[in-house]
């Protein structure tokens, strides 16, 4: 897309009009979150606990929170610091959502006198290690669209079809770059040193510091999945394109297009996108040069996320996700849509492709 000389780092990623893969099909509009119990979560744990060791693994539900606030609850009430609660993966504040929590075993006794209003503990178990981010298998998801279009189920039965065949594009969700964008704007005047994190409270800063520079990372996707769809690119292999094999997530460069093509057409391997930062494996040729010009349409080089690397180090993202146990049934209020999604990926870019609603 052509830009403005006058156009700021911002606008160009705040401003980013993500696409539909399903955009020849009708959506079924309706609301969805018009209260906490229309989405509900489940994590899956990426292993179970041991039963012994210094932390305990919390089974938390928590209503109408978000994980900033789930942390600062237990830290409170549990009189420990924030940084001693580890948590899988963030989750969604509008929500019911279950997940596992860890905390040190030291907190045994005000975890068993535990009360708050909107977080129950449900299940107490024992593990020799805390908790971290990624340490999860996915979530699966129940979503009750309310009061959609008359038609909803035909047309929702069609874009499950189609999306079995397509995929979904791997987006992050708005809620990942904050309200009017402001976790984004953070993160970006952190990297070209407007502020810095001793700008940000002290209380926050940690959780803050994290999530802005990341958001920058999930922009700057979304905008190079959004290019990939527009040129007609997303299911085609190209070569230098980092692949990434499904099983054990390992990335590779494509030196074979046509070998590379039917592997992903298996669903063997899938396309990645880049997360960038010092650490993420490079694409190669024509690959190299779209995200290279990406980089620069933001006012940006390669090394751009070096100042932060503990925090940035980069990876690769798959660009299409395969929604697992995608269901659809009718209730009184409307169609719910249940399913599984493997860690980091959003049910809110599923449920936009049945919704075909931008600001839903």
């Amino acid at each position: 897309m052509e830009t403005s000389p006058d156009t700021t780092p911002l606008e160009i990623l705040a401003g980013t009009s993500l696409p539909w893969l399903t955009t020849s099909l009708p959506g079924i509009a309706g609301i969805c979150k018009s209260c906490a119990e229309d989405f509900r979560v489940e994590e899956i744990p990426a292993y179970p606990a041991e039963e012994r060791g210094d932390f305990l693994f919390l089974w938390v539900e928590k209503r109408e929170l978000s994980s900033e606030q789930l942390v600062s609850h237990l830290a409170k009430c549990l009189k420990i610091a924030h940084q001693d609660v580890g948590l899988a993966g963030m989750k969604d504040r509008m929500a019911v959502t279950r997940q596992w929590v860890s905390v040190p075993v030291t907190s045994r006794a005000l975890v068993e006198t535990f009360s708050h209003p909107q977080i129950q503990i449900l299940e107490t178990h024992q593990h020799p290690h805390k908790l971290r981010t990624g340490h999860l298998k996915g979530n699966r998801f129940s979503l009750l669209i309310r009061s959609p279009d008359p038609e909803a189920l035909p047309r929702a039965q069609a874009i499950l079809e189609a999306i079995q065949q397509t995929g979904v594009p791997n987006f992050f969700g708005d809620q990942r770059f904050g309200r009017d964008s402001e976790t984004l704007k953070l993160g970006l005047d952190l990297l070209c040193g407007a502020k810095t994190p001793g700008s940000i409270p002290r209380a926050r800063r940690k959780f803050l510091l994290r999530l802005a520079l990341s958001s920058v990372q999930s922009a700057l996707f979304n905008k190079a999945l959004t290019e990939r769809i527009a040129d007609g690119l997303v299911h085609r292999v190209l070569e230098g394109d980092v692949m990434q094999v499904v099983a054990s997530g390992g990335p590779f460069v494509v030196t074979d297009v046509a070998r590379e093509q039917a592997r992903f057409d298996t669903r063997e391997i899938v396309i990645s996108g880049p997360i960038f930062g010092p650490k993420m494996k490079a694409p190669a040729g024509d690959v190299a040069f779209r995200e290279s010009r990406l980089l620069q349409s933001c006012g940006m080089t390669p090394d751009a996320f070096e100042k932060f690397a503990n925090l940035t180090p980069g990876t690769r993202r798959p660009y299409l996700i395969w929604p697992e146990d995608l269901r659809l049934s009718a209730e009184p209020e409307g169609l719910r849509l249940e399913f599984t999604l493997s860690a980091g990926s959003y049910a809110t870019i599923v449920l936009r492709e049945f919704q075909k609603m931008p600001n839903a």
